[in-house]
């Protein structure tokens, strides 16, 4: 006997994940479709394989933070920036989508003003993503099917940041987006002072480490 199953009968817990297999394209569409009201969880798909994640509230807890450093970043260097928080990224020909816990179009901002629906056809995939507690392969292999240049990776305290190269991601000391700026350590290092002194002072504490660093 088979059994079929709607997606509001089944219930993942935060910071859990739950696997599905040998889903098609139209399948992944049409959850993809029925999740629209509960989009607190975050999907991965490739090849068939479908991962439904359930963030906990410490992994949004850091992701903001790190976010907002990134803004920090980004406006403290002065580059044109535009986010695109979870975004939905998704190619049928390559049987893959994602759903990053945040991105950034940042060499691509320019052309990505202003726009509310995304054609993959036509616009370029994030620049930068950003995902926590990565222990899938499906969720790297979609990156990769992708096309995504940047991907940080954060989990037990922490950062990786990785570069698309010949089809796979290489890991490297810090991220050739801002630099020579140590953004790993710095970002870690003010992550693990908001446990502490609170996200609002972390950021500002951030901000004024980063614009000693370009001072220097």
């Amino acid at each position: 006997m088979v059994v079929t199953l709607q997606l509001r009968q089944i219930d993942v817990q935060p910071g859990q994940c739950l696997t599905l297999r040998e889903i098609s394209w139209a399948e992944f569409e049409a959850i993809l479709e029925e999740l629209a009201e509960h989009r607190t969880a975050r999907v991965a798909y490739y090849q068939g394989v479908l991962e439904i994640r359930m963030p906990s509230p410490e992994h949004e807890v850091d992701k903001e933070l790190i976010g907002d450093m990134v803004k920090i970043l980004l406006d403290e260097l002065e580059l044109d920036w535009e986010p695109y928080g979870s975004t939905t990224f998704k190619r049928s020909q390559m049987a893959a989508g994602v759903e990053p816990d945040t991105c950034f179009y940042i060499q691509n901002a320019r052309q990505m003003i202003g726009k509310r629906r995304l054609d993959l056809s036509v616009d370029p995939l994030p620049d930068l993503a950003i995902e926590f507690d990565v222990t899938s392969k499906t969720q790297l292999s979609a990156y990769v099917a992708l096309g995504v240049p940047e991907l940080w990776c954060y989990g037990d305290g922490k950062l990786q940041v990785f570069i698309l190269n010949q089809a796979k991601y290489v890991e490297m000391e810090t991220s050739p987006t801002f630099g020579n700026l140590p953004v790993i350590e710095g970002i870690l290092q003010f992550l693990q002072f908001s446990l502490t002194e609170g996200s609002s002072t972390a950021r500002r504490a951030f901000r004024q480490w980063v614009r000693e660093a370009l001072a220097q």
